[in-house]
């Protein structure tokens, strides 16, 4: 079966890894690719490492009115940049929006993919999660679910490699002289993440997310997220595993690890590592989670969520081992 796929956003770096990964997918067919500053130029000139039945695509500028004939639109496009367009998308094309324009908006489902695939499963407009959220939302899951932490009072302090910020344009702040030897705050207080993280762990819990905090940071490394998170809660460290082990039972991309997790076991895959430690004197949990930012935070989990929607295997082009060293 070929199921006719398109990206647009493909010269960002969630679009390119979405291409990457679609290339060798069993059943998807790239066959449009849509970019701003890019239109016009084949896929190879702007990778020339693709695949040469991908090498002559080439693309195109983004217009929801010309699409070709699809079945999956995977969109990756800059916060406040999708949401006009993908409105003016015909109804039976399905879209997965590896952007931010769409979370928690009625008529999408959020793409949790891990957490909730049957309610995923069947859907036409998915929205996928943050990376910042996909590290911290999986390992806190098992835990709000569980009642084993308070939901009011989290403390998430996230470490991103600098493609987390996107290929963007000529800001210097993610430049190597700026980034290299450095480790940046940002988003303090009011990070566009914040609310579908709230949102989340209401709905994991029943509770109120009123005290959560996140501070993400900027280290100078390529890929990868590592989010630890600061709970309040009277578990064990073996009950938090536990937890974990049985609300992940049976996913196949969730570890379940006892060793803190490390950014590079995720690198080049779709998997998400969780740990815990705890202090039940204390009254204190922490919780770990780690992802690559450009797969199961962004195209790793949006291929996830398209294989949901179009009722094939969840793991299929996804079941590749991760890139080591």
């Amino acid at each position: 079966m070929s199921i006719r796929v398109g990206i647009v956003g493909i010269s960002g770096f969630g679009g390119g890894e979405a291409m990457r990964l679609i290339a060798s997918h069993p059943s998807f067919e790239l066959v449009y690719a849509a970019g701003e500053g890019s239109a016009g130029s084949r896929l190879v000139d702007r990778f020339p490492g693709v695949p040469t039945k991908l090498a002559e695509l080439v693309i195109e500028k983004w217009d929801p009115l010309t699409l070709p004939k699809l079945d999956v639109l995977f969109a990756s496009l800059p916060t406040g940049a999708s949401a006009e367009a993908l409105a003016r998308v015909p109804r039976d094309v399905k879209i997965v929006d590896i952007g931010g324009d769409h979370r928690y908006v009625e008529d999408w489902a959020y793409g949790l993919a891990d957490v909730w695939p049957a309610q995923i499963a069947g859907q036409t407009r998915v929205a996928n999660p943050g990376c910042f959220p996909a590290a911290t939302l999986t390992a806190l899951a098992p835990l709000l679910a569980n009642k084993l932490i308070e939901p009011g009072n989290i403390i998430v302090d996230a470490k991103t490699g600098i493609s987390g910020a996107g290929r963007g344009g000529a800001d210097s702040r993610f430049g190597y002289a700026e980034s290299n030897e450095n480790l940046v705050p940002y988003g303090l207080l009011k990070h566009t993440h914040m609310p579908e993280m709230a949102q989340t762990i209401e709905r994991l819990s029943g509770g109120s997310a009123a005290g959560l905090v996140f501070t993400p940071h900027l280290v100078p490394m390529t890929r990868g997220v590592l989010a630890t998170m600061y709970c309040r809660g009277r578990a064990t460290t073996d009950q938090c595993l536990d937890a974990a082990r049985n609300f992940y039972a049976g996913r196949a991309f969730v570890r379940v690890t006892e060793k803190p997790p490390q950014t590079k076991w995720a690198t080049g895959s779709n998997l998400a590592f969780v740990s815990y430690a705890a202090d039940p004197e204390r009254n204190l949990v922490i919780a770990m989670g780690v992802v690559d930012n450009l797969g199961k935070g962004a195209a790793g989990q949006a291929v996830q969520n398209a294989n949901l929607i179009c009722g094939l295997p969840e793991t299929a082009g996804l079941d590749g081992a991760t890139v080591w060293p």
